[in-house]
């Protein structure tokens, strides 16, 4: 398949397609011009904090590794002056500039609780939503540097779902300034703009926000995912209700259908669908997540949302089998 540069949004989305489908690898493309084995390795060092920044700009991880993968393509096969700007700075613009084309047909992607009222105990799931509807999960070795600890809120699904809400300039010019903490001066240039428009746009970026609770993670909450675990693996409901926030919730994407309530979760708990599952530690999105095994495959990846030492919020992913390339390779 030849590189589409002319159309990147297609062609980003044609090897995101392959890559899911197992098709061949397309991801590794060297560049028509001998640039040398320096330059690509000045470029590899960028590429975790701009996976990071992708993946905020287009809330799903196949697609923000697709986007820096092609961000250095057209660096590879352009002219860098470093009079006119750093290489971070460029290949930030770059960045931008591949999300935008990318973002300029999409949907926004969202979360359950964004597309549907909670669903009454007993609803049926409904049909699956397509993977194009949601905020899908990251693992965090692939978008925060090793420092980072600080920046883990800035992943969390909620968070990520609500900039889905932003037009997409407005979410670069939040990003950059607000999570990345670039000067205005520095993201005008970056956008070519004024310094002027893109203070109005982060004031309209931050009044349009939502709410997002949350709350950083500590050594304490060790107990509770001990907690969570032995709870879920003995199949021991009451043991997972008192783990609960009153107003918790429970979402499972591809579907529509949430739960909100300790008791209508307790519900769902007491069935058989999780009975003999097992759980193994993973982390995704700033937050402690786990794979759902059941006879030794894996089943679902559940991705937690604490707040006040409670669980706020269980978020499963049965798409395991698609998401596992990303968590582990």
């Amino acid at each position: 398949m030849p590189l589409l540069l002319g159309q990147p949004a297609e062609h980003v989305r044609q090897i995101s397609s392959l890559r899911r489908h197992g098709g061949p690898d397309l991801i590794h493309v060297r560049p028509t011009t001998r640039r040398g084995e320096t330059d690509r390795m000045d470029l590899e060092h960028f590429r975790v904090e701009l996976t990071g920044y992708c993946y905020r700009m287009l809330g799903s991880g196949f697609e923000a590794e697709d986007a820096v993968q092609e961000t250095f393509v057209r660096a590879w096969r352009s002219s860098y002056d470093d009079q006119r700007a750093s290489l971070r700075t460029w290949l930030y613009r770059i960045a931008t500039n591949v999300c935008l084309d990318m973002l300029r047909s999409a949907q926004r992607r969202a979360l359950a609780i964004d597309l549907s009222p909670a669903a009454s105990l007993g609803a049926d799931l409904g049909e699956p939503a397509p993977d194009s509807a949601w905020v899908q999960p990251v693992p965090d070795l692939r978008v925060l540097p090793e420092d980072s600890a600080v920046m883990r809120e800035s992943i969390r699904l909620a968070f990520i779902a609500a900039l889905q809400h932003l037009p997409p300039k407005q979410r670069a010019v939040l990003i950059l300034r607000d999570v990345l903490c670039w000067q205005a001066s520095e993201v005008a240039e970056l956008l070519d703009t004024s310094v002027a428009s893109v203070t109005s746009a982060l004031q309209r970026a931050r009044a349009a926000l939502p709410a997002v609770p949350g709350e950083a993670l500590d050594s304490s909450q060790a107990e509770l995912l001990e907690r969570y675990c032995a709870a879920f693996e003995s199949h021991d409901v009451p043991g997972l209700v008192a783990l609960l926030h009153e107003d918790a919730t429970m979402t499972m994407p591809p579907f529509v259908w949430w739960l909100q309530g300790s008791g209508d979760i307790a519900a769902a708990f007491a069935t058989d669908a999780c009975e003999g599952a097992r759980l193994t530690p993973a982390r995704a999105n700033g937050s402690p997540a786990f794979w759902q095994l059941r006879d030794g495959r894996h089943f679902g990846l559940v991705v937690l949302d604490i707040r006040d030492n409670r669980i706020a919020g269980l978020t499963t992913y049965l798409n395991a089998a698609a998401l596992l390339p990303l968590f582990s390779s």
